[in-house]
């Protein structure tokens, strides 16, 4: 089984990749020193949930990238080096690099960090990153208001995230921002909204979106909004001062939602929902290191958005393992529900293995997107995927060679099509509107 499972990684290890979810800048995609690899919040909170303290990770004053990575090496990263998170680092250290050693400590760390602000200081750096990773495309997270000009959009694929729209209209800067964004007229009228909303919309589909995106709260539960109920949310919004609605005004939200929701509809355009996530449970945890999964939260929240656009393709990421059921219920049931990816806390090694059979088991073969980085640096994307592989394809030569008797061809099929193939399908490229 072991052999079987070797041919089918070297398979599907050639597969070019897209990556369906980063957030990467695409005007600086790569990173230039260790303190930009290690400035990611997995390993700021390890470090910190280890003992480090937050003063000694983020000072009021700044750090020098420098210091930075000494004071980890030397007080926190030493006590994680058990985690996947400290793996993904040393795969990247290996490839990038050229890292021999198996482990960075108080004593070497200083010889790495040299060499690899030599490499990364390449004007091609980035080029070279997506060359020996693998990576045709990626998928980008752009704020409503991004002009996305200034790079190549058949590499770094655009994606309106739309948080602050559905989430913080309130806030009178963000109103702002979307009158000075829009070449249209932002009045007191909710059809002037939803034109505007619109207006955005066009404007990423003609830039080459092939995507809307959205984090969503536990206690979510998207519903239409009657227009008169909506018109006196976006009166009120514009007298407020608030930048958030509280839990019981939510009406101006979802009213947004379920318009962008009605605009994917007419657009063709997919609406990623990543739900579950409950911010700022740990107040005085490091920067991206306060949020929790929440399992007081069901998909069942969503079934009349589901009933409602049944044309309307919604990739569905769950924060934690234990979701992973019910997300594979409703991808079993509703044609418009697909499973994506492996978020947050589940994606570890253990939560992927469980996660992956279950779908692979169950749902049709064409609902599932294997992957995404999640990366705020090109270099993540390889280690993650790599870890990714080596599940997939282990699952593959076990549940289907092995004990279905597949031909070791068809896994490999059914390989790309959940790595690769389904992302062409799920998201196709809709740039003429």
């Amino acid at each position: 089984m072991k052999l079987i499972g070797q041919r089918i990684l070297e398979a599907i290890e050639k597969i070019p990749l897209i990556d369906p979810h980063t957030h990467i800048n695409p005007l600086i995609p790569a990173s230039s020193n260790l303190a930009d690899l290690l400035g990611y919040h997995y390993y700021t909170e390890l470090a910190h949930s280890s003992g480090m303290r937050k003063s000694r990770i983020e000072s009021p004053g700044g750090l020098s990238p420098r210091s930075l990575v000494g004071r980890l090496f030397t007080e926190g990263l030493p006590s994680v080096s058990n985690t996947v998170q400290y793996d993904w680092f040393l795969d990247i250290c290996r490839l990038f690099f050229g890292w021999e050693d198996f482990e960075v400590s108080s004593n070497n760390w200083e010889s790495l960090y040299d060499e690899a602000e030599k490499i990364m200081s390449n004007a091609n750096w980035a080029e070279e990153v997506l060359r020996k990773s693998n990576v045709e495309a990626l998928f980008l997270t752009n704020n409503f208001d991004d002009d996305l000009v200034g790079f190549n959009k058949d590499v770094y694929i655009p994606c309106l995230r739309a948080d602050e729209l559905v989430f913080q209209l309130r806030a009178p800067g963000v109103r702002e921002r979307l009158i000075s964004s829009s070449s249209m007229n932002l009045t007191g009228s909710l059809a002037s909204l939803r034109e505007v909303l619109e207006e955005r919309v066009k404007h990423f589909i003609t830039a080459g979106c092939r995507a809307c995106a959205i984090s969503l709260p536990p206690d979510f539960a998207p519903e239409f909004i009657p227009f008169e109920q909506a018109t006196q949310a976006w009166e009120s919004a514009l007298q407020s001062h608030q930048a958030f609605a509280t839990s019981k005004d939510r009406s101006l939200s979802y009213w947004v939602f379920w318009t962008l929701s009605e605009l994917c509809d007419q657009y063709e355009l997919p609406f990623d929902l990543m739900v579950g996530v409950n911010r700022d449970v740990y107040r005085d945890g490091v920067h991206q290191g306060r949020d929790l999964f929440d399992s007081r939260m069901s998909l069942i929240q969503y079934a009349e958005l589901f009933n409602s656009f049944p044309n309307v393709k919604f990739p569905v990421s769950v924060l934690a393992s234990v979701t992973n059921q019910e997300l594979v219920s409703y991808s079993w049931i509703f044609p418009n529900v697909i499973t994506n990816g492996h978020w947050w806390y589940s994606n570890t090694p253990n939560f992927i293995s469980f996660d992956l059979s279950s779908r692979l088991q169950s749902i049709p073969r064409n609902k599932q997107i294997g992957y995404y980085s999640d990366a705020y640096k090109l270099e993540f994307i390889a280690p993650k995927f790599s870890m990714y592989r080596k599940i997939l394809a282990s699952t593959l030569a076990e549940d289907f060679v092995v004990t279905r008797k597949w031909p070791e061809e068809k896994a490999i099929q059914l390989g790309f099509e959940v790595i690769r193939g389904n992302i062409s399908s799920v998201f196709p490229n809709r740039s003429k509107v």
